[in-house]
C-alpha cells in the first residue's frame, strides 16, 4: 500500500522517505518552501490547475522522483525547487513561467533534455549545475542573462546557442562543460572569468574546425573598442590549458618569438595546442 498524504498548502513533509503519493487539496495556490524536501520515496506528482509558485527547495532531494506536471498556471520555479533530484529525466516548463531561480534544476544529473519558455529573462545562478545527462537545451530570445555557474558540470551537454538577446554570462557559467563542441554566440556578449574553463572538447573542434565563434572573439577588438579583457578571459577559458597570465608556466623547453622579434611567453606542449593552427596562436599571442 502507497503511503499517502494530502497536501493543503501549509504542511512539510520534510524527509518522509516512507511518503509515496500526494493529493492535493482544492484552492492550493503555492507548494511551500521545503514542503517535501527529502520525500525520497516519492516518485511521481501532478501539480494542480491554481498553482502559481513553487517554493524555494520545494521538492529538495526527492530522488525518487522520475516525473512531474507542472500546469500552466505556474509563473514562479524558486530557488533549489528541484534540486537533488536525481532520478528525474524529463521536465516541461510551462510557458507562463517568468523566474527560475537559483538552483531549481542542479544536480537533476538523470535530466537529459529541457526547453525554457519565452519569457523566462534570467537563468540564474546554477540553475542547471551538475545536470551531468543533459545534452540538449534550448534558450529563448527572451532570454538577456546567463548566471554564474549556470550550467556548470553539465559534461553531456554538446551543443548550445546563445541569442542575441543575452548581453552577460557569469562567471564560470559553462565551466567544466568536456563534452561541448559547438558554441553560437553573439561577439559583444560580456563573457565572465571562467566562463568556458575545462570546456576540453570546444577548443579541439576550434582548433579542428576553425570554428567561427573562436575566430569571433580572437577578433573581438575589431568588433567593439572596449572590455578587451574579457575576450581575453574567454580565450583563456576556452583554451582550458593555459595558466591564467598572473601565473605563467615556470619552465618550458619550447618558446615561441612573436613577427616583431620578441619572445613571447613560453608555451607548454599538450595534444590540444598541437593541433591548433600558427596563425591563431599569433593572435593569442598579440592579446597576451
Amino acid at each position: 500500500m502507497p503511503n499517502s498524504a494530502v497536501y493543503t498548502g501549509i504542511e512539510t513533509f520534510i524527509d518522509d522517505d516512507e511518503l509515496t503519493e500526494v493529493t492535493f487539496a482544492k484552492g492550493v495556490t503555492s507548494i511551500g518552501d521545503e514542503a517535501f524536501w527529502g520525500c525520497s520515496s516519492l516518485m511521481s506528482i501532478t501539480i494542480p490547475d491554481g498553482v502559481t509558485t513553487i517554493g524555494k527547495r520545494a521538492f529538495f532531494g526527492c530522488s525518487s522522483l522520475t516525473a512531474i506536471t507542472i500546469p500552466n498556471g505556474v509563473t514562479t520555479i524558486d530557488g533549489g525547487a528541484f534540486a537533488g533530484c536525481s532520478s528525474l529525466t524529463a521536465i516541461t516548463i510551462p510557458e507562463g513561467v517568468t523566474t527560475i531561480s537559483q538552483g531549481a534544476f542542479g544536480g537533476c544529473s538523470s535530466l537529459t533534455a529541457i526547453t525554457i519558455p519565452d519569457g523566462v529573462m534570467t537563468i540564474g545562478l546554477g540553475v542547471f549545475y551538475r545536470c551531468s545527462s543533459l545534452t540538449a537545451i534550448t534558450i529563448p530570445d527572451s532570454v538577456t542573462e546567463i548566471g554564474v555557474n549556470a550550467f556548470e558540470s553539465c559534461s553531456s551537454l554538446t551543443a548550445i546557442t546563445i541569442p542575441d538577446s543575452v548581453t552577460s554570462i557569469g562567471y564560470a557559467a559553462f565551466r567544466d562543460c568536456s563534452a561541448l563542441t559547438k558554441l553560437i554566440l553573439s561577439p559583444s556578449v560580456s563573457i565572465g572569468p571562467n566562463c568556458f574553463l575545462n570546456c576540453t572538447a570546444l577548443i579541439t573542434a576550434a582548433a579542428d574546425q576553425n570554428m567561427p565563434t573562436v575566430e569571433d572573439v580572437l577578433h573581438y577588438r575589431w568588433h567593439r573598442n572596449v572590455a578587451v579583457i574579457e575576450r581575453v578571459n574567454a580565450l583563456l577559458c576556452l583554451k582550458g590549458t593555459w595558466d591564467h597570465v598572473e601565473n605563467p608556466p615556470r619552465r618550458s623547453s619550447r618558446k615561441r618569438k612573436r613577427t616583431d622579434g620578441v619572445e613571447a611567453p613560453p608555451l607548454r606542449a599538450t595534444e590540444t595546442r598541437e593541433k591548433i593552427p600558427k596563425v591563431l596562436w599569433r593572435v593569442i599571442l598579440e592579446y597576451l
